[in-house]
């Protein structure tokens, strides 16, 4: 039986060393290593080779989101299960977005965390009724407020059209007459109006609110 392999990642060793002792009587289940911020686990995961990283949200020198953003980016085959001590609905929405399989409260039962990592093994996600419930609150509250705020120029609008159309910076230059850095400034500017962490999550609201199309 190939086993499920397992970084714990939490800045409390008591934390970890409790993580360890609850998990590492499964057959089923290898921890192959701990780390106690988000760039001592970058560091481990050049090296090692999880299937699941278990992960604290706050941390010092990297927290846990921007950590799973990183990982989302290079280790595709590595899943992200947060335990987290916050269940501010905004909080574990932003911990989803970074593409992590679960979110889980630290006062979890085993046989729940267990089955959340079993799943993201096999990259499938797991939120429990409150959590989905939490997550989807946080959905609403972000559409409302992304509502309020998003107001595009008529460049900002063409730039964004062709971003999602897939046109490359330069290509968006030459279609609209300017220079490059000029078209690079558009993207920042919209990545922020969107309150985006990159250019994939703002296509997707621009789509979700009908600002743009495509096809």
């Amino acid at each position: 039986m190939q086993k499920i392999k397992l970084i714990i990642v939490d800045d409390h060793r008591l934390i970890r060393d409790g993580m360890k002792s609850l998990l590492q009587s499964e057959d089923d289940l290898e921890i192959i290593g701990e780390a106690e911020n988000g760039l001592e686990l970058l560091e481990m995961l050049s090296k090692a080779n999880p299937d699941v990283v278990l992960l604290d949200v706050t941390m010092p020198k990297l927290n846990g989101i921007e950590a799973a953003l990183k990982i989302n980016e290079r280790y595709r085959g590595v899943n992200v299960v947060f335990l987290s001590m916050h269940e501010e609905p905004e909080y574990i929405l932003k911990c989803v977005q970074t593409g992590a399989q679960s979110y889980l409260m630290k006062n979890v039962e085993k046989e729940e965390l267990l089955l959340a990592i079993r799943k993201a093994a096999k990259g499938e996600k797991y939120f429990n009724p409150n959590i989905a419930a939490l997550l989807a609150q946080g959905l609403t509250e972000m559409r409302q407020q992304f509502d309020a705020k998003v107001e595009l120029t008529p460049r900002e609008l063409e730039v964004l059209q062709s971003v999602a159309e897939g046109s490359t910076t330069k290509q968006i230059a030459d279609k609209l007459f300017i220079s490059t850095r000029t078209v690079e400034t558009h993207r920042m500017n919209l990545l922020k109006k969107f309150e985006a962490q990159n250019t994939a999550e703002m296509i997707h609201w621009a789509l979700e609110q009908k600002i743009i199309r495509i096809g």
